[in-house]
Parts: structure tokens; sequence; C-alpha cells
């Protein structure tokens, strides 16, 4: 991003210097401001040598500075940095703050913004392939892991296209989206907030910082959404994921979550302007995510789906609900004690293949229900799955667990997965 002149001359304290807090000290250097910047690691702070003064803003009289700076990760409901922050006067914020304030030195442009527990990447990649399709310039950032300070501005006529943690709408005050949108508000990072309510409240805070005449797009399948739209302000476009929806064309959007994410996207691309033509093209097109039901191959007519992202039941049952004949690799580091939210589709599956520290405990809980092999490694479900799957059947790791029991992340299980698939003969 170009640097701003607003920022010119001010002082900053940058907390956390992982990839975003990286980035605001890079803009921030370049747009003349004066940083101080702290990190715990040391290889961290070594990133930043001659761009800002190392020093932790916990020992510092903050009242010197125009603002603290810290990164989404940062649990300001309990580090003191808030209350320090507070008693100095000194407002908290964020990168996505900054931008907020550097937009009135771009070229003219608009901003999508999307929130929601769940469903928000999925729904950011597809606006911006969306966006990207009608020949519109477009930029991707946020919470989708490319941080937006680090991106370069867009020409006039372009649109900015960001995914919004509620961490990150916290750092927020000023953030005006063109389009905004909520996609769901279910129990999430309550060790961040006093109860749900809170949590919420942050999401709907999103539409707070609107202007009047901005679109406001939001979900309405579950009830904390719906209490939202009714107490938003202006004009609220109420969609719904309920009924039916033919997603044959869309490969890369299958099951009812899915069906929620695009009705949104198409949403937000109408009010840009952008013609169904585009939509469509764009909708057949969409390559998905990786790790998100992610299609790694077709062997035989069998499908293979990577959904390493699915980290609980909740997450994995959107994946069952998607495909009517399935081989279901499923365990990890567990969550849940149970896998209640996805016993509704228990009759998709034809066999389970249990794998990780669950293996033992999901296969006598599944066993009732179908037929379980207890492979204990990712590696070992694929071949047995691969070798029992038919013609038109669908392969597919959805975990249900963490990946942390034998890997470093979901996208390194979703990795070995892939490789997996790719090593059958």
């Amino acid at each position: 991003m170009k640097p701003a002149r607003a920022f010119a001359g001010k002082r900053y304290a940058v907390l956390g210097l992982a990839r975003t807090g990286l980035s605001v000290v890079d803009y921030l250097w370049n747009s003349s401001a004066s940083l101080v910047a702290w990190d715990d690691r040391e290889e961290a702070r070594e990133q930043v040598q001659g761009k800002a003064r190392l020093a932790d803003p916990l020992g510092m009289d903050l009242g010197k500075f125009d603002g603290i700076v810290v990164s989404p990760g940062v649990p300001i409901n309990r580090h003191p940095i808030a209350q320090k922050a507070r008693e100095a006067g000194v407002p908290l914020i964020g990168d996505i703050e900054l931008f907020a304030q550097a937009r009135a030195e771009l070229p003219p442009h608009r901003v999508v913004g999307i929130t929601g527990t769940n469903g928000k990447s999925t729904t950011t990649a597809l606006i911006h392939h969306i966006v990207k399709t009608a020949g519109i310039p477009v930029r991707l950032g946020g919470n989708i892991g490319k941080p937006i300070l680090g991106e370069q501005e867009l020409e006039e006529g372009g649109v900015y296209v960001l995914e919004l943690s509620s961490f990150q709408i916290d750092l927020t005050q000023s953030l005006d989206c063109d389009v905004a949108i909520l996609l769901n508000v279910t129990p999430d990072h309550l060790d961040r907030y006093e109860n749900f309510e809170a949590y919420a409240a942050s999401k709907a805070r999103l539409f707070e910082m609107q202007s009047a005449g901005h679109a406001k797009i939001i979900a309405i399948d579950d009830a904390p959404s719906q209490a939202i739209a009714a107490g938003a302000e202006g004009a609220v476009m109420q969609i719904s994921a309920g009924g039916c929806m033919d997603q044959s064309n869309w490969p890369a959007l299958q099951g009812p979550h899915n069906a929620q994410n695009a009705i949104a996207a198409m949403s937000a691309a109408r009010r840009l302007g952008i013609g169904e033509e585009a939509i469509e093209a764009a909708l057949r097109t969409f390559p998905g995510l990786p790790h998100r039901m992610e299609r790694v191959g077709d062997r035989g007519g069998v499908l293979f789906i990577n959904d390493s992202k699915a980290t609980n039941p909740t997450s994995t049952a959107p994946a069952l609900a998607a495909y009517p004949a399935i081989h279901w690799i499923v365990g990890g580091r567990a969550k849940a004690d149970d896998l209640d939210a996805c016993e509704p589709y228990f009759g998709h599956v034809r066999a389970a293949y249990t794998v990780g520290e669950t293996a033992a405990t999901f296969e006598k809980l599944l066993t009732p229900w179908m037929p379980v092999s207890n492979c204990g490694t990712i590696r070992q479900a694929v071949q047995i799955a691969a070798q029992a799957a038919r013609p038109g059947e669908t392969v597919l790791l959805s975990p249900a667990c963490a990946s942390f029991d034998q890997y470093r992340d979901f996208e390194e299980r979703g990795d070995d997965f892939r490789a997996a698939v790719g090593g059958l003969s």
C-alpha cells in the first residue's frame, strides 16, 4: 500500500510482530511515522531493526503516542496493554483501522467487508473471484492471511475485499464498508469475550461503522444473526440458505454451508453492479480454498476431498451433508467427546476410517452406525478407503478434530492427504 501523509510525523507503538505486525511496521515506516515495536520473540524483533526502536510499550509512557497498534492475536480482553492504553487516553487500533484512515488518500474505490463465525474465507475468496471475473480491479486482504497494508493499492474504480475477524473489528473504529456482510454467529472465541452476547456484538459493529446508504447483507439462518439484522439501522438485505439451490454447476461450492456463502457473494456482487453472466461464470470456475472441501483428485470415478480445515464436528457436518456416498476419514486430537453434530448425516457415510489420537474412541462411537476401520494414519486410511470406494462415491478427509496429535497444523495434515492421494497407483 502506498505511504499515507496522514501518518507522517506521528508516533505509534506496535505490539506483536507476526505477519500483520510486520506489515504495519513497514507501512508506517514508509509513511514517515516514528515507531516503537515489540514482540516477545527475538527473531521477530530482528526483522524490524532500523525501522523501529525496540522497546516493550508496557514499560513506556503511552500518552506520547498517537496510537497503539496491536496484532489481532493479542488478547486485548486480558492483556495489560488495553488498560494501559485506556489510562493514557490513546486509541488501541489494528491494521484495518490504519487502512480505514488511509482510504481518503487512495484512488476512489469500494470496500466489501465479510465477517461471521464460519465461511468467511470462502465467501471472501469467492467475492474476489467474481469481481476479478467481471474485469474489475480487485485486492484481497485481512484475516484470510494477506495483511491489507502489505498489498499494492488499486487503481481508480477498484474493490478491496476484506475478511474481518471479530478481533480485527474490535481494533477498528472507522471502517466504512460500502458492502458489509454477516454470514452467521455461533459460539466461538469465548476466551476472548465476557460472554456470547459480547462476541455477537463485536460482529454487529461492522454495520454500526457504516454510512447511511451503504449495503448491509445479513444471513438470518441463526437467531443471533436475526437479532443483529433486526437491530441494524437502515435498509438490510436479509438472505437465507433455506430451500433448494442448484449447486451442481459449482464444483467447489457443494453443501448447504456453501449455498449460504454463494448467496452472500452473489448479493454483494449485485450491489457492486456486476451482471448475472459474470457472476455465474465465476461460480462455475471458482477453485475453492486449500483444505476447505478441496477437490484433490478423481480416480476411476472416485472423488477425493480434502476438508482438513474441519477441526470440530460442527465444521465437519456440512461436508457430510454435501455428498451422498462417503468414505469418511475422521480423527485427530478431539475438541469434543462426541460427533453429535455429524449424526444427522451418518446415512451418507458408506464407511468410516479412524485416525490419530481418537482412532479407537471414534471406532467405538461409530461402529453402531456404519462399518469402521481403525487405520491410525491418514496414509493408511487413504489406501484402504481408495480400495473400498466405488465410482460415484467420495473419499472425504474431514477429521472433526484438531491436527496437533500428528501434524503441525491443519495445512500440513491436508498436504499429507493430498500427497497420499497423489501416490495411489
